[in-house]
């Protein structure tokens, strides 16, 4: 799915990639990853990144690749305008220093488009954003941080939720490199490796989330008792 086919992840409906990656024309590369996230609501998603965890809560989140995390910038339980400085390994790879600046999904989506979707329950949570590499990455005159893409949207379902998570590397350098140089930047071997570390960060995700989110809003939401 290109780029500027965004809009598509808004329906449930199958996409012909759910789970894989994949090269386009101009040598994006784009990773698609599902996930069912049992017993995680998409406010339950969303409240995780606004808690800007940190390395603690980070290395519970993925204890083989997370290292380190800080924030920066952007207001506190908000999340458009945060900038998430994180080290991490993509399995066997060396461990990189990225900064994700989370962006109001309309800058993504059809904003009509992505309300309706919103609205009609096709998305209950959503985090966008920037990826960038170094924690001092190259930013436009706007001070949007320029490099790649990532988008994250559950749907609410009986069960939990359901996760599509896609990441598009290299937007920013199109026309600036080749494709093949965009293939040598862009590896299919780190293509397999950022898709493999998504599914198992957001599993090891949905294994302590919901208690977590429970216990943290006890005195809002009702906790129900296992016996």
């Amino acid at each position: 799915m290109p780029f500027t086919g965004l809009d598509a992840l808004l329906d449930p409906t199958p996409l012909p990639l759910e789970t894989g990656f994949e090269r386009d024309a101009d040598g994006v590369l784009h990773i698609a990853c599902r996930t069912d996230l049992h017993g995680v609501s998409g406010e339950m998603f969303e409240w995780w990144f606004r808690s800007r965890p940190l390395t603690q809560q980070y290395i519970w989140w993925h204890p083989i690749d997370h290292v380190a995390s800080n924030w920066v910038e952007g207001v506190e339980g908000e999340l458009p305008g945060s900038i998430h400085l994180a080290e991490e390994r993509f399995g066997h790879l060396p461990a990189q220093q990225v900064a994700v600046q989370f962006r109001d999904p309309e800058e993504f989506f059809t904003p009509a488009a992505y309300r309706q979707a919103r609205s009609e329950g096709r998305i209950t949570g959503a985090v966008c954003g920037r990826i960038g590499n170094g924690f001092d990455a190259e930013r436009d005159e706007d001070g949007r941080v320029l490099g790649n893409r990532l988008m994250h949207l559950c749907r609410d379902t009986p069960w939990g939720s359901a996760l599509r998570s896609n990441f598009y590397f290299g937007v920013d350098l199109v026309g600036k490199l080749t494709p093949q140089q965009m293939a040598e930047t862009f590896t299919d071997e780190f293509g397999r490796e950022v898709l493999r570390h998504c599914y198992n960060e957001f599993t090891f995700l949905s294994r302590f989330l919901p208690s977590l989110y429970v216990g943290e809003h006890r005195d809002t939401i009702p906790v129900p008792e296992p016996w």
